[in-house]
């Protein structure tokens, strides 16, 4: 039975693969299939009319010979035949125009003296007789045509062509003018059929070999066309591939590589535009870094002096004048927004580059939920509802970056308490387990028109609300961070109120990464994570707080 089994499916393998190569060369199978309903017509219609003027050659050709022979045997023997003959001379006379050079059967009638009819037979009492000539013709030889300047003979001689047995036969009857005989004649045609029926395989043979020949020819004809057309699909998958620097070879003056010559161009052209806009791509991220990194340095310094005079406000009595302290406390304020604006695009340039990594650790989702909580002062206005003991291969760090935005999006612009619950979702393997973290505020909801725009970039909600106390990064950051551990993030709106974003985390995010790599000297981070100040919420709420 194994056996057998192993045969059944090596044999549907094969015709698995029979079937996809017929796929695959669907177009040379329809130039094959055209030829060949080409040179079958041709040889069809070639060999049907050959046959049909061949047979009428032959036939006319015979029927021609023996009708002459016979009419020639009637007036020479037949017509000194007296008006009253007897059998036996009819029979003698019979026999002797059977004897002619065509060799066909006579059968002679009349009437004796008495006005009997009398008969001679060639072929004795087993031979030719009145029975198999068909009525029609006894009765056309037998009636006699009016005599006119046009009809000159009132008896003619008349013939046709009968089978019997499979047999082709030519009968043929007249009469003697003046009185007398009436002659037949039975002519088997075999000899004649049988050269047709070799010449009707001639022909089929020779149709069937120009069937092959043009099958032979479709297939050289369309191995010569879609050589090239083969060419120009592997470059396309190339390209499609991001080789831009794939190129066809141009021979010939025809269409097709007219076609090879024009994907050339294109494929230089889309090379060029794409290297111009990487490089701009490049120029405008190195622009950002550049960027962000020199205003790193005086910032470093604004930052201390901004703390110095925040910790000076938050003393009593810190001397500062009832008129200035307002603005002493915007230039803190705005210092500490654009501190966190530098830091996270200094993170999103580490993505859009590609050189954000990951630096993983087996973290309980609990604790670390926990501690992005507490860090942050947030524990009076979140609800918790995670078990213990549920681990997690991730980056820590970019976890706690993405809790810290989702949940201090939802306590800024949702309503408490937020709750933030974590589920196992477990999969066919361990590896393709993953922790649901969901985090759910009870305020308004999320405009439907809005949805599909709160992790884009800068993004707001209303044109009247074009500045918001964050950067307007912070979602995108959350989403690029639960990206690169092969992990998303989605916003819904919950049917009890309020809305509702859904992370999924792989369970091990190691299977989509090479070996952890060192922490980056500049931090590889994302200033809205749990570096800043409890106090300043350690979140950027900018994309969230834009989109409600």
């Amino acid at each position: 039975m194994t056996t057998a089994r192993g045969g059944l499916r090596g044999w549907f393998a094969g015709r698995g693969k029979a079937l996809s190569g017929l796929r695959f060369t669907s177009l040379r199978l329809r130039l094959v299939v055209v030829f060949a309903l080409v040179a079958l017509t041709a040889a069809v219609s070639a060999s049907g009319i050959a046959y049909w003027l061949n047979r009428e050659a032959v036939l006319t050709r015979t029927q021609d010979a023996v009708l002459r022979d016979f009419q020639q045997e009637m007036r020479n023997r037949a017509g000194t035949l007296p008006v009253h003959p007897t059998q036996d001379q009819l029979q003698r006379t019979a026999g002797q125009m059977a004897n002619s050079s065509q060799r066909f059967s006579v059968l002679l009638v009349a009437e004796d003296a008495n006005g009997r009819a009398v008969y001679g037979n060639s072929g004795g009492l087993s031979g030719f007789a009145l029975e198999d000539v068909p009525p029609s013709l006894r009765t056309a030889v037998n009636k006699a045509q009016p005599v006119d300047s046009s009809n000159k003979s009132p008896y003619h001689l008349y013939w046709q062509r009968v089978t019997e047995h499979g047999t082709p036969y030519l009968v043929a009857g007249t009469r003697i003018i003046g009185g007398g005989p009436t002659g037949y004649l039975l002519k088997s045609l075999e000899p004649e059929a049988k050269d047709l029926n070799s010449l009707a395989w001639s022909l089929g043979v020779a149709t069937a070999l120009a069937l092959v020949g043009a099958a032979l020819l479709a297939q050289a004809a369309a191995t010569t066309v879609l050589k090239p057309v083969h060419r120009l699909g592997i470059a396309a998958r190339r390209l499609g591939e991001g080789r831009l620097d794939t190129r066809l070879r141009v021979s010939g003056t025809d269409e097709l590589a007219d076609l090879s010559r024009t994907f050339n161009n294109a494929a230089e052209a889309l090379e060029k535009r794409v290297a111009d806009m990487a490089a701009r791509d490049e120029a405008s991220r190195r622009f950002v870094a550049d960027m962000s990194h020199e205003m790193r340095t005086p910032l470093t310094a604004i930052t201390a002096v901004t703390e110095v005079l925040e910790e000076e406000l938050e003393f009593e009595g810190g001397g500062f004048d009832p008129m200035i302290e307002p603005a002493v406390r915007l230039v803190v304020s705005e210092t500490r927004r654009l501190n966190d604006l530098v830091e996270n695009l200094m993170e999103v340039t580490r993505f859009d580059a590609g050189t954000a990594r990951l630096v993983l650790d087996d973290v309980d989702i609990a604790d670390q939920i926990t501690a992005c909580i507490d860090a942050r002062a947030w524990l009076d206005a979140v609800e918790l509802d995670a078990e213990r003991g549920l681990h997690a291969r991730i980056d820590p760090r970019r976890l706690d970056v993405i809790l810290a935005n989702l949940i201090g999006n939802a306590l800024k612009h949702g309503g408490s308490p937020v709750r933030v619950s974590v589920r196992e979702e477990g999969g066919e393997t361990p590896e393709s387990a993953q922790m649901v973290i969901r985090v759910r505020d009870h305020g308004p909801g999320i405009p439907e028109d809005v949805l599909p725009h709160v992790f884009d970039r800068f993004y707001k909600a209303s044109a009247s609300r074009p500045r918001s106390e964050g950067s307007g990064l912070g979602l995108s950051i959350a989403l690029n961070n639960a990206h690169i551990h092969g992990g998303d993030i989605t916003a819904a709106n919950s049917p009890e109120g309020g809305a509702v974003f859904t992370l999924r985390l792989p369970r091990d995010a190691s299977a989509l990464t090479e070996e952890p790599p060192e922490a980056d000297g500049d931090g590889d981070g994302s200033g809205s994570g749990s570096g800043g100040r409890a106090r300043n919420g350690g979140a950027d709420e900018g994309s969230k707080g834009g989109a409600r």
